[in-house]
């Protein structure tokens, strides 16, 4: 599994130079400042800025300029944040400040948010009605702190904040979403900083309570879904550290504490972090609420420090499709504004550890040779590393059977037995293929939809995301062919069993290196690794063994000598 040393490289003014002694000179710091102006083109380029357009501060392209779709996105209007930063702030390199475009901009998006929302301040994400309270929190923060930083006066953006907060009282949604819940309470207290009513600040303390009592109590971790997911941990992080920073509240910091030690095993000795191991299989990585963090726990910092290194020679994830690119511009920004002046010392002279998570169900390996994480709730998904890069990323069995159905061992499932053995670094998981479902648009299927929108989901917004849920995140088809995954954590390498205990109707089968089969918006990005390690094809030979049953598949990811 080992491929290619070759890393791709970042480009840009800075990005690659030596890091110095004073933290707040040195590109350690400028590199976020740099990371985020590089965004600015993109973001122009994705909003309407005609003031005599009828959607003048659009920033959905789909809608105002190709036309190929019926509504707005509502999260879309969050890019209004980067623009009142890069207007009121001097980052370095930031031409932009003092530019009243820049301003005229923000302000034009901060009205069309209000202009396209409906009477109780909801919006949509993926379809009409959805009344998504993902998009109406994004959308809320930004908007509200945009409107704080350029010091507006203007009573219909504050009507509006209010009614938004209004109906966050008094509804929610459904699923267990630890980041929603902790980005409503920061977007509801930003909304306090502007109007001063006590029912915004409630409001706050009431969803950041919501969001601790979904913690795991001993291991830190934040529920995504059915299980843990480091990249939302670090989503989750930041909100409830963006909410510190501004309201104080003691009672966050002991969590956020356990949180960040939590999310310290999944930063990469490559400075790549998360991965398809999590219950979402995102590579997140948000790191402002580490900067505010720093000075109460030293592993934020060391956090944000590999995180810039990766990002300085090409390590760093990449989500920048037009509905999901701005989450990170505005937080890079904020990591300049915030960054801490004293570093530690460098999360890769941490010493060696086996690290077994049972209640999220991950073990984490480190030793001179290598880093591994391994899900086995999620059937053994497991990625090993080197200071170079991903050295192999297997995630779980996947097979195409005689009926044409596809089947997977990845998805997180409880029902599936784990046995751990930390003193031998052997890890089992034992449980049954589920059917991996693609379930695509076609013209009938969007006609009906809209139907379903038009109609029950008008009304009942919620019951309609609860069923989309069951069908394409939570819900599981099992099948009745079982399967066992040994993990064992070596000296030079990770050894990878996989078990097929009875006979399998398949015509082929893989183990993916990035494969997923549940629906996540921000899965399915561009980190190295998805590229350099190869998806491994079982042979002809092994694919006959398997029909026949008792099959043994054995797999090395080794470190480089």
């Amino acid at each position: 599994m080992i491929v290619s040393e070759r890393t791709l490289q970042e480009t840009g003014n800075g990005m690659n130079q030596p890091w110095h002694d004073d933290p707040r000179d040195s590109p350690s710091r400028n590199l976020f400042a740099q990371l985020a102006l590089s965004y600015i083109p993109l973001l122009t380029h994705l909003v309407d800025r005609n003031p005599f357009s009828p959607t003048y501060g659009c920033f959905d392209r789909e809608y105002w300029h190709y036309r190929t779709l019926d509504f707005p996105c509502g999260m879309s209007q969050e890019f209004v944040l980067p623009f009142a930063l890069l207007y009121t702030k001097p980052y370095p390199g930031n031409k932009y400040q003092g530019w009243e475009r820049m301003r005229d901009i923000a302000l034009a998006g901060i009205r069309f948010a209000v202009k396209s929302s409906r009477k109780d301040g909801t919006c949509d994400d993926y379809f009409p009605y959805e009344r998504a309270m993902g998009a109406m929190v994004f959308s809320t923060y930004a908007c509200a702190e945009a409107y704080r930083l350029l010091e507006i006066q203007d009573e219909e953006p504050v009507d509006f904040f209010r009614r938004r907060c209004a109906t966050l009282e008094k509804r929610n949604e459904a699923g267990k979403l630890s980041n929603h819940q902790a980005l409503a309470a920061l977007a509801a207290y930003t909304v306090f900083q502007i109007t001063g009513d006590d029912r915004q600040r409630r409001l706050a303390e009431d969803r950041v309570s919501l969001a601790l009592s979904w913690q795991h109590p001993e291991e830190g971790w934040f529920q995504e879904y059915e299980g843990a997911d480091p990249g939302y941990q670090t989503c989750t992080i930041d909100f409830l550290a963006k909410y510190y920073q501004k309201s104080g509240d003691p009672s966050v910091l002991g969590p956020l504490k356990k949180a960040v030690d939590f999310a310290w095993y999944f930063m990469h000795p490559d400075g790549s972090y998360g991965g398809e191991y999590g219950s979402r299989n995102t590579y997140h990585y948000y790191p402002h609420g580490f900067e505010i963090l720093a000075p109460f726990t030293e592993k934020a910092a060391q956090l944000n420090d590999a995180f810039l290194c990766g990002a300085a020679s090409g390590k760093r994830y990449h989500m920048d499709d037009a509905r999901l690119c701005c989450h990170l511009v505005y937080d890079w920004l904020q990591s300049y504004d915030d960054f801490h002046p004293a570093r530690p010392a460098p999360l890769n002279e941490r010493d060696d550890f086996l690290r077994w998570l049972p209640g999220a169900g991950m073990a984490v390996f480190k030793n001179s040779r290598y880093y591994a994480v391994s899900n086995l709730k999620k059937g053994g998904v497991t990625k090993a590393f080197s200071a170079d890069g991903c050295l192999g990323s297997d995630t779980g069995l996947i097979a195409e059977c005689d009926d044409g159905r596809v089947v997977v061992t990845h998805l997180l499932d409880e029902a599936h037995r784990v046995t751990a053995d930390p003193e031998a670094a052997s890890f089992e998981v034992e449980g049954v293929f589920s059917v991996s479902s693609r379930k695509l648009a076609s013209p009938l299927k969007l006609i009906l939809f809209r139907g379903v929108n038009l109609t029950f989901g008008r009304f009942f917004p919620d019951m309609l995301r609860f069923l989309l849920q069951k069908a394409l995140i939570t819900g599981k088809k099992r099948t009745p062919y079982r399967f066992k995954r040994r993990i064992e954590f070596l000296d030079a390498a990770v050894r990878v069993t996989d078990i097929l205990p009875q006979a399998l109707p398949v015509r082929r089968m893989a183990a993916g290196c990035d494969a997923t089969s549940i629906y996540v918006a921000a899965s399915n990005v561009y980190q190295e690794s998805v590229l350099r390690c190869p998806w491994i094809h079982a042979s002809d030979e092994l694919v006959k063994e398997a029909r026949t049953g008792g099959t043994r598949w054995q797999r090395l990811m080794e470190a480089r000598k």
